[in-house]
């Protein structure tokens, strides 16, 4: 065995040896020590993992413990050199997960290495083999250094395979080509065919394009409706009772990911810092992960000042083209270390036993759950008529549209965040989409096509609702123009589509992610007819357009109010707002707001299609109460 090396199959961070090494170098007390102890024997975790996790013991302290033990010197990899030659023999991740980091060579040719992870003598072998056989001579460091080290040596390839990965992979399924050659071809005939019968028989061509948009308004708002009142008759949401939760062990729970994309966001960290820090779960186990964008130096001043616990770490995403939420999430998938990950916005407040409840959902669901998906809602639901109507329709949407989905077996768009994904699952898939701007939506898609389930949970994150119109109409004509994007991209394939998914499957897709954005454009069209109809006379319309199709329009504009009226007033009832329900009779005008970021959304589908629309928060004056 190497000087402080590692016998076989033990760490030396959980020797006895090790333990009184702590307590003679006076960085840790009997009693913490013992607690060490015990948490150890209930979690399964390492000593040192508990030291820090817990705030025991600082990074720093353990460095130079550890590297006494192992009989070894620390390092401070932020100050070396490193030959970029050597580096690249291995892959940044081989590094990352198995805890070590080439430096230089000298002049003798032995090379240094920097680990994270003691010196066994089958652990020197190996990494020996990987560098062609070289003498080594070892130094300490910790993971985070190496993580970091990783970072800036592997900078350019990291933002690279964060942004192009999936369209490398399968450039069939990437939103960076917006418009296939053939879309492009299909697009064009379909203009000019329209333009010329616009010029050559304007009226026929009117009363054409208004008919097509009514159908589709119809059969979008019908498939809404069914597919509601099927989730509002069977609750297929995934039950997680607290004596299941409370009867999980520590020691079995697997390790958890969360990350947290922030962007210009310093108003709310220290909110952020807090919510996160209630989740019950392990911290020797769970790992935080804040992406802060390179240039965002506020947001990652505030995260520093806000004292954040050791389990907590800041990420640098590197500069890059797209700027996205999703580009940010790949670059921290590129370091998550849990079995299982979950995605964050910076003013979520997810329910304490959330993660727990997530495992015993996956663990249920077997290894075809890719993703599970936890509702939403929110707590300044009261302060307007705007945030009311956002509770009113994501009480719907969560408690009765994705169960209806779900219990037909049908895909699921996911929504931004609360997602829990397996993690070797959400790799397998290619991680998420950067150039599409609804990326959840898509990786919904995604998983459905390989045969994956997306399921829903009985667990709630609270969200600050949108309370400016302006705001609104940017992110919902984000939304939309993603799901443009998504309809694009799944439909340059659509055969194949079909025979991977099914029928039944592909003709809810259409209706949900195709149709949502042609119904929301429809919407001003058919509240300008309806008007007309209302209030010219009859005669004075009917010579511009057939009897048959004002009484549709103003069939679609009846029947699609009162469905979305009648839907939006049953969401109050599973979650007992009941001073909501009157609400809902506003959603005309909500729907005009829809109408309005749709024609944004094509419109930037057009001239700026990666654009990643970004919506404010910490706008509200209400402060959430635990």
């Amino acid at each position: 065995m190497a000087p402080g090396g590692e016998a076989s199959g033990v760490r030396v961070a959980d020797s006895e040896a090790f333990a009184d090494l702590l307590l003679r170098s006076g960085l840790v007390s009997p009693e913490n020590l013992e607690f060490a102890r015990q948490v150890k024997q209930r979690t399964g975790a390492h000593i040192d993992q508990v030291l820090i996790s817990e705030g025991l013991l600082d990074s720093e302290s353990l460095l130079l413990v550890e590297a006494k033990s192992w009989g070894i010197h620390p390092i401070d990899l932020a100050a070396v050199t490193f030959d970029d030659e050597l580096v690249r023999r291995v892959s940044g991740q081989t590094y990352i997960s198995e805890n070590w980091l080439p430096i230089r060579r000298n002049a003798a040719g032995t090379i240094f290495v920097a680990t994270a992870r003691g010196v066994a003598p089958e652990r020197v072998e190996r990494i020996r083999h990987l560098l062609g056989g070289a003498e080594l001579q070892f130094v300490a460091t910790t993971s985070w250094d190496i993580k970091n080290a990783c970072l800036r040596l592997f900078r350019a390839e990291i933002a690279d395979e964060a942004a192009n990965e999936l369209w490398r992979q399968n450039p069939e399924m990437s939103a960076r080509v917006t418009f296939s050659r053939g879309q492009k071809i299909g697009g064009a005939v379909f203009a000019v065919a329209l333009l010329v019968s616009a010029v050559l028989w304007p009226m026929p061509t009117a009363i054409g394009v208004l008919t097509a948009m009514s159908v589709t308004f119809l059969a979008g708002t019908s498939f809404k409706f069914f597919v509601a009142m099927r989730g509002a008759r069977y609750d297929v949401v995934e039950r997680i009772s607290r004596a299941q939760v409370e009867a999980l062990i520590d020691r079995d729970l697997p390790r958890y990911t969360v990350l947290v994309p922030v962007f210009r966001e310093a108003n709310i960290v220290g909110q952020l810092i807090r919510n996160l820090g209630g989740l019950d779960y392990p911290t020797e186990k769970l790992e935080v992960l804040i992406l802060i964008e390179e240039e965002d130096l506020e947001t990652r001043e505030a995260v520093l000042t806000s004292n954040p616990p050791p389990h907590f770490r800041i990420v640098t995403i590197p500069k890059g083209h797209p700027q996205t939420k999703p580009r940010a999430c790949n670059v921290g998938l590129y370091f998550a270390t849990g079995d299982y990950l979950v995605i964050y916005d910076a003013e979520d407040t997810p329910d304490p036993d959330q993660l727990k409840k997530a495992v015993v959902a996956f663990r249920r669901g077997g290894d075809e759950t890719v993703c599970l998906q936890a509702s939403l809602n929110y707590f300044n639901d009261r302060e307007n008529a705007l945030t009311r109507m956002f509770t009113l329709e994501y009480s719907y949407w969560f408690d009765y549209m994705l169960a209806g989905l779900d219990f037909g077996d049908l895909p699921i768009p996911l929504g931004g965040t609360s997602n829990h994904f397996r993690t070797a699952a959400l790799i397998e898939l290619g991680g998420w989409d950067p150039y599409n701007v609804t990326e959840d939506a898509d990786l919904g898609i995604r998983a459905s096509a390989l045969g994956y389930r997306v399921g829903v949970i009985n667990s709630t994150t609270m969200e600050e609702a949108n309370t400016s119109i302006p705001n609104f109409i940017r992110q919902r004509s984000r939304w939309i123009k993603g799901y443009m994007q998504t309809t694009l991209v799944h439909a340059r394939q659509p055969v194949a589509l079909i025979r991977q998914i099914g029928l039944r499957r592909f003709l809810s897709f259409v209706l949900l992610i195709a149709g949502t954005p042609a119904t929301f454009l429809g919407v001003i069209p058919f509240y300008i007819v309806t008007v007309l109809t209302v209030f010219l006379p009859m005669n004075a319309l009917a010579g511009l357009f057939p009897i048959w199709l004002l009484w549709l329009t103003l069939l679609n504009f009846v029947i699609g109010n009162v469905v979305m009226i009648y839907l939006s007033m049953m969401g109050p009832y599973k979650r007992g707002t009941f001073y909501l329900v009157l609400w809902a009779l506003l959603n005309p005008v909500y729907w005009l707001l829809h109408s309005i970021a749709s024609y944004k959304a094509l419109w930037q589908l057009i001239t700026k299609p990666h654009y990643w629309e970004k919506t404010e928060h910490g706008l509200t004056t209400h402060v959430q109460h635990d």
